[in-house]
Protein backbone atom coordinates (compact mmCIF):
# COMPACT_ATOMS: atom_id res chain seq x y z
CA UNK A 1 0.00 0.00 0.00
CA UNK A 2 1.67 3.33 -1.02
CA UNK A 3 1.41 6.14 0.91
CA UNK A 4 2.04 8.86 -1.11
CA UNK A 5 -1.82 9.63 -1.81
CA UNK A 6 -3.26 11.86 0.41
CA UNK A 7 -6.15 10.39 1.65
CA UNK A 8 -8.01 10.06 4.97
CA UNK A 9 -7.43 6.52 4.86
CA UNK A 10 -3.77 6.87 4.40
CA UNK A 11 -3.83 9.56 7.17
CA UNK A 12 -5.17 7.29 9.20
CA UNK A 13 -2.89 4.24 8.92
CA UNK A 14 0.19 7.05 9.45
CA UNK A 15 -1.15 8.95 12.83
CA UNK A 16 -1.93 4.98 14.46
CA UNK A 17 1.59 3.56 13.00
CA UNK A 18 3.30 6.65 14.47
CA UNK A 19 1.10 5.87 17.35
CA UNK A 20 2.51 2.70 18.25
CA UNK A 21 6.12 3.64 16.82
CA UNK A 22 6.49 6.59 19.39
CA UNK A 23 4.68 4.04 22.10
CA UNK A 24 2.16 7.05 22.76
CA UNK A 25 -0.10 5.71 26.22
CA UNK A 26 -2.79 8.47 25.87
CA UNK A 27 -4.06 7.67 22.39
CA UNK A 28 -6.78 10.00 22.60
CA UNK A 29 -4.28 12.62 21.34
CA UNK A 30 -3.30 10.62 18.63
CA UNK A 31 -7.14 10.25 16.80
CA UNK A 32 -6.94 10.43 13.41
CA UNK A 33 -10.11 12.69 13.03
CA UNK A 34 -8.49 15.02 15.15
CA UNK A 35 -5.79 15.78 12.12
CA UNK A 36 -6.54 17.93 8.74
CA UNK A 37 -5.78 16.18 5.91
CA UNK A 38 -4.58 19.50 4.22
CA UNK A 39 -1.17 18.87 6.80
CA UNK A 40 -0.80 15.17 5.45
CA UNK A 41 2.14 15.99 3.78
CA UNK A 42 4.03 17.13 6.83
CA UNK A 43 2.74 14.54 9.03
CA UNK A 44 3.86 11.88 6.54
CA UNK A 45 7.26 13.52 6.80
CA UNK A 46 7.41 12.83 10.37
CA UNK A 47 6.03 9.46 10.01
CA UNK A 48 8.87 8.88 7.47
CA UNK A 49 11.53 10.33 9.81
CA UNK A 50 10.32 8.45 12.67
CA UNK A 51 10.66 4.97 10.34
CA UNK A 52 14.03 6.04 9.04
CA UNK A 53 15.20 6.63 12.43
CA UNK A 54 14.05 2.77 13.91
CA UNK A 55 14.94 3.20 18.31
CA UNK A 56 14.09 6.75 19.55
CA UNK A 57 15.03 8.01 22.54
CA UNK A 58 12.58 9.65 25.16
CA UNK A 59 13.54 13.11 24.58
CA UNK A 60 12.69 12.36 20.46
CA UNK A 61 9.63 10.79 20.89
CA UNK A 62 8.60 13.51 23.12
CA UNK A 63 9.52 16.18 20.23
CA UNK A 64 7.91 14.06 17.73
CA UNK A 65 4.91 14.05 19.42
CA UNK A 66 4.92 17.75 20.57
CA UNK A 67 5.65 18.21 16.95
CA UNK A 68 2.51 16.28 15.70
CA UNK A 69 0.22 18.37 18.15
CA UNK A 70 0.95 21.19 16.21
CA UNK A 71 -0.94 19.38 13.21
CA UNK A 72 -3.91 18.77 15.28
CA UNK A 73 -7.30 20.62 14.29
Amino acid sequence: MSLNEPTQENLETIINDLADRLQVVNRSIMDPADYDLANYDEIKSLHDMVVTKGQLSVSETQAFVQELGAYRK
